[in-house]
């Protein structure tokens, strides 16, 4: 069985953060200027897998990469995005958490936001009946 990318310690090393449970890194494709991860330490497979603890380190954390992309990036807003089972496109089965900064421009009509991961789905004030 292959080694779980997020899993090896030269992932881990690429971090730029962390705390107890997570740490966090650049995606080494990133979708917009700072795209970052959040990845739990310990392998796990769903978001819904986490204790409360854990969901307020994640919180933590996912403030702390907010702050430094906007002190780096200075981005006009963000998108969190969490890729959970298969059916939701989930291609790396340890779980990673999407911070994308995003920026006036990077898209001609951003109303919908995650909702556009379903192609014409993302307008809804357009496709209700």
């Amino acid at each position: 069985m292959k080694e779980c990318v997020f899993c090896s310690q030269a992932c881990k090393k690429a971090g730029v953060l962390e705390n107890e449970q997570y740490y966090c890194l650049f995606d080494l494709n990133p979708v917009t200027k700072g795209h970052m991860l959040i990845v739990p330490k310990e392998h796990k497979k769903s978001f819904f897998d986490f204790n409360s603890r854990e969901l307020e380190l994640f919180y933590d954390l996912l403030k702390k990469a907010k702050q430094l992309l906007s002190k780096k990036y200075f981005p006009d807003g963000y998108n969190i995005g969490i890729n959970n089972g298969k059916a939701a496109g989930q291609t790396i089965t340890h779980l990673h958490i999407h911070l994308m900064p995003r920026y006036f421009g990077d898209t001609s009509d951003p109303r919908g936001g995650v909702r556009n991961i379903i192609p014409k789905k993302g307008n809804y004030l357009k496709n209700r009946k």
